[in-house]
């Protein structure tokens, strides 16, 4: 009896070592993201309800995949409908913090890391803005594409992520993706540990533009503004031998223009872009590749620097399709500039800007709501937490930025001298660059005790690489954010 007794003491003695063992090597597994109960990060991503695979593709360092989730068509009746939304993560470990990157178009299929990504050294999760096909309902009901549904996808996201990747996160966008980090941070300001908005656009009151064109009189230099505008006006004088030309291209390529209405319109609208979209890509170096002599240069060389700035196939059937959900955005709720042009003539503008109702399809009903950019900006000013905003000196969607109030608390507005849209941290001056670093490492709980002691210790914890660190220009053709 007392063998027996001593026996099963000892055999209990050893099933709690090894369950003390086993939930120690769960714990670990948990950590890595390498192994657990699934034993495979893939495993554990597709075992999210409404979660499916369409790719994984090898990087060294990481695992990413390209994956397909179910979002409501309406979050507000989410029983009416499904389609799927286009994610990707980049998938580094489940102990680093995690990078929430919106685009606010398509999204990459290609392994792509971005500047918080690097600096955090963490996981990157990047989503297509909906509507932009693939990631787009059948039959699509236009009214269900605005900011605050497009925030709940981002939600639903988030929290469906975060039962895997538990550490902070931090959400970031250029442009148009900086613009919808914002509206997410607006709409669900617990979500997110902190947010990196780039080169946001932020267009309060969309008859007034006055910001833009006090702005294209003072960018860069006289002499090269000078060429710019010599350039854009000269194309048209030149509108019937340039047209000409355009319509012989559009037959080569089988471009059509049936949504903006003519040729004639779309010509124009391709020449009224041409200074902004120096600015918006180009650097004050580049000045050097726009004719110097407009009134001497050839029909090419004026259709050559247009075609290479603007595109000529932006406002074809084809060039705008794409683009569609932006416009009806822009036409609905974000606005979209006006400037004016006093070195043009008036005999030479025959529509000057015209809105973006112009690059819809008709069958598409729109209306404008002009106080959904309003009530985002008072939010920001009044309510910002842990947000950084990054512009660049010489692009012209800066005209009309964010700005903090009294009510920002941990909040920055900074300016990159000389840049563009591609403006980032990494081009600031080096003691907001180094603030700046500092904050997002804090903000993604990976800053060190010398960093938190001194700020402009602030290095990105992950190496550049060249191919996963392209930093290009965020570049959409013609006037788009």
């Amino acid at each position: 009896m007392r063998k027996a007794l001593r026996w099963l003491l000892t055999l209990t003695a050893l099933i709690g070592t090894l369950s003390t063992a086993g939930a120690a090597t769960a714990a670990e597994a948990e950590a890595t993201g390498t192994t657990s109960a699934t034993t495979d990060i893939k495993d554990r991503l597709l075992a999210i309800p409404g979660m499916s695979l369409i790719e994984e593709k090898p990087y060294a360092g990481y695992r990413f995949f390209v994956l397909n989730y179910a979002q409501p068509v309406d979050h507000r009746h989410p029983s009416k409908g499904t389609f799927q939304q286009r994610i990707t993560v980049l998938h580094k470990d489940v102990s680093r913090p995690t990078v929430f990157y919106t685009g606010g178009y398509n999204v990459s299929t290609d392994p792509r890391r971005r500047e918080p990504t690097q600096i955090v050294d963490g996981n990157q999760v990047s989503l297509e803005y909906r509507f932009f096909t693939p990631s787009r309902p059948a039959p699509a009901d236009w009214s269900k594409l605005d900011i605050w549904q497009a925030a709940s996808d981002q939600h639903r996201v988030f929290k469906a992520l975060k039962q895997i990747y538990t550490k902070k996160w931090i959400s970031t966008g250029g442009s148009k993706g900086g613009m919808t980090a914002t509206y997410y941070e607006r709409f669900h300001p617990r979500d997110m540990d902190g947010v990196v908005a780039y080169v946001a656009p932020n267009d309060v009151v969309n008859d007034e533009d006055s910001a833009y064109d006090r702005f294209f009189t003072t960018v860069g230099t006289k002499e090269c503004r000078d060429r710019l505008n010599a350039v854009q006006r000269e194309a048209l004088v030149r509108r019937a031998a340039l047209e000409k030309k355009y319509a012989a291209y559009a037959a080569e390529n089988g471009y059509t223009f049936d949504t903006i209405g003519s040729l004639d319109r779309a010509y124009e609208a391709v020449v009224l872009d041409y200074v902004w979209g120096f600015w918006q890509h180009s650097l004050l170096s580049d000045c050097d590749s726009v004719p110097a002599d407009a009134k001497t240069a050839t029909d090419d060389a004026i259709w050559t620097s247009v075609d290479t700035i603007s595109g000529f196939s932006a406002y074809t059937d084809q060039g705008l399709e794409t683009y569609t959900p932006y416009y009806y955005q822009a036409g609905t709720q974000l606005g979209a500039p006006t400037i004016h042009f006093p070195y043009i003539e008036k005999k030479y503008l025959r529509y000057g800007y015209q809105p973006p109702r112009n690059f819809v399809p008709r069958s598409i009903p729109m209306r404008f709501q002009p106080f959904a950019m309003r009530d985002v900006d008072t939010w920001v000013q009044h309510n910002a937490r842990r947000m950084l905003f990054v512009y660049g000196q010489n692009d012209p969607w800066g005209a009309e930025p964010f700005r903090l109030g009294k009510g920002a608390k941990d909040s920055y507005v900074f300016t990159a001298p000389g840049l563009n849209h591609g403006a980032n941290v990494a081009g600031l001056v080096p003691a907001q660059k180094t603030l700046a670093t500092a904050r997002i490492l804090q903000w993604a709980g990976v800053a060190s005790a010398s960093v938190q002691a001194d700020p402009s210790s602030a290095r990105p914890l992950a190496r550049f690489d060249a191919k996963l660190d392209r930093r290009d220009v965020e570049r959409e053709p013609a006037l788009r954010p």
